[in-house]
């Protein structure tokens, strides 16, 4: 006789003596890895590992409620397993926890998944108003879901003049031969599911505020009642003679990389640019290309953003691998023949040899569509919004990196930052401000960048720091760096130093003040470090 198999399965996890108030425990039921944690005398018990990416949560920062993954700074509430700040679309799962006889058990469901889709309606029939969200980056996709988890019903249209679906270009620079389905962000059924409409290929000639109306380069015309722009930016050009020949390439899309890819195999590849763009394509090319050059306006990589001495260590790690660097140097002319690249001309007269140039130099934000319209921009081509993500005409909001918005972390100064998880956070709050729901931008930029197979973490707004307090080394590529300005800590960078950063950004976010005399001392107990 079969026996009904059961869906749940409760197991001890440990004694209630185990956990103290404040820690946490990865716990295994059901081969379900799980983060069981104890806050204010209570146990709880979510997903352990983070939606994002799957890093493990136990390596994370555990602060009040909330953890915050180690890798790249999504953070979730324990009690609810709510994603309250991002990278990352989905929550963690819940378990059932019980104390009894001074024993901890915990529940699982042998169906449960690793990721928990918050509840979300589609679109209902009948309800005309629109929203239109004119790009398809991760400020859009946020800005759509956040408005069917919070019950709009009317019709959303995201517009976008890439060939594919929301998908997660943070990988393209990182793994350049990257199949399509790994990384986008949604599948086209779950989309569909929520009423959730991807115009691609559609790209926005004009708009008109008054109206309400955008106008497409095809010549047709949609209405909207709310707008978000999202348009991101785009990758500003070499401008020097040459540069328009046909193995010069900018890195903007899903094609791009795969171009690149393919015209770098066992060929001369020269990169212009050493910021986070040129540098993880180089450590991508090393091995595939039959040489890799690259070429930096300043003495080390990240000079500007990361210091000198961080720099100097992820060029080191580069030469290990053939990369070979011309700094404080640039691009004069690049020559061809048959119209393809055949060298690079540098600004000292050196010539190198190249089948492909990569240019990375930065972004200019896409907001010319905007030029005849009233919506603010500012000198570096920016749309102005509020702390609501809010521009200065009604019904039209903005985000992601073609917004300048109010930083809280520097006095609400307004900051134009190109981060991943800072376009999702401005999706969010934009979504919420179309429905009323008005929450002011509070969040700490948080990025990472992968070479050759090591992170750095980043979290803070460094601009302007003066001094850089250094714990472990970068010669042994395990550091923590703090970036001080006005005596107080700013931002901090790590490698192998988990989950320091993620611990700094929680602090920061509660407008915890850390001075340069904490960064300094050799005791890091204030971090709060397992």
């Amino acid at each position: 006789m079969e026996t009904k198999q059961c869906e749940e399965i409760t197991e001890m996890v440990c004694l209630e003596s185990d956990l103290l108030d404040g820690q946490m425990k990865e716990v295994e039921v059901d081969q379900h890895k799980i983060l069981l944690v104890r806050t204010k005398g209570e146990f709880a018990a979510v997903g352990g590992l983070c939606t994002h990416y799957g890093a493990p949560l136990i390596k994370g920062a555990l602060l009040g409620e909330r953890v915050r993954c180690p890798f790249h700074g999504a953070c979730f509430n324990t009690k609810t397993g709510d994603i309250e700040e991002f990278p990352g679309l989905d929550s963690l799962p819940t378990y059932k926890v019980k104390v009894e006889g001074g024993k901890v058990y915990v529940t699982a469901d042998k169906k449960k998944l690793k990721k928990r889709v918050k509840k979300m309606c589609g679109r209902v029939p009948g309800v005309s108003h629109t929203v239109v969200l004119i790009g398809g980056g991760p400020a859009s996709l946020q800005c759509a879901e956040t408005l069917r988890q919070n019950d709009y019903e009317g019709r959303i249209i995201m517009v976008t003049k890439d060939e594919q679906l929301p998908l997660d270009k943070t990988k393209l620079s990182k793994v350049m031969n990257i199949e399509i389905e790994k990384v986008l962000l949604r599948q086209s059924d779950f989309l569909q599911q929520h009423g959730i409409e991807v115009w691609t290929k559609k790209e926005v000639k004009s708009v008109d505020t008054e109206a309400k109306t955008l106008t497409f380069k095809d010549g047709t015309v949609q209405h909207y009642d709310q707008l978000l722009i999202s348009t991101g930016g785009r990758a500003r050009p070499l401008q020097c003679p040459g540069a328009e020949l046909k193995n010069v390439k900018l890195l903007q899309s899903y094609k791009d990389a795969t171009e690149i890819n393919h015209m770098s195999a066992g060929n001369k590849a020269v990169i212009v640019g050493t910021s986070f763009i040129g540098m993880e394509v180089a450590a991508y090319l090393s091995d595939k290309a039959a040489s890799v050059t690259v070429i930096g306006s300043s003495k080390f990589p990240f000079q500007s953003s990361l210091g000198p001495d961080i720099g100097k260590m992820t060029m080191q790690m580069l030469e290990e691998k053939n990369v070979k660097f011309c700094t404080s140097n640039g691009v004069a002319e690049i020559r061809g023949e048959n119209g393809k690249v055949k060298e690079v001309v540098l600004k000292n007269g050196e010539v190198l040899p190249a089948d492909i140039v990569i240019v990375g130099i930065g972004v200019i934000p896409n907001s010319d569509f905007l030029k005849r319209t009233s919506v603010e921009i500012d000198s570096r081509n920016a749309v102005v919004v509020d702390k609501f993500m809010k521009t200065n005409i009604p019904d039209v909001f903005a985000a992601g990196d073609v917004v300048s918005f109010p930083l809280p972390l520097v006095g609400h100064k307004r900051v134009n930052i190109g981060h991943w998880q800072l376009a999702q956070a401005h999706g969010r709050i934009a979504g919420l401000s179309m429905l009323n729901q008005l929450v002011a931008i509070n969040t700490v930029p948080y990025f990472w960048t992968m070479l050759l197979g090591k992170g750095i973490r980043y979290a803070g707004y460094g601009e302007g720091y003066t001094d850089i307090v250094f714990k472990g080394s970068t010669k042994e590529r395990k550091f923590l760096a703090f970036y001080i300005k006005d005596e107080e800590v700013v931002a901090a960078a790590s490698m192998n130093f988990d989950p320091a950063v993620a611990s700094l950004a929680e602090m920061l976010l509660m407008g915890k003040r850390i001075t340069k005399t904490q960064a300094q001392s050799d005791d890091l107990s204030w971090l709060q470090l397992p």
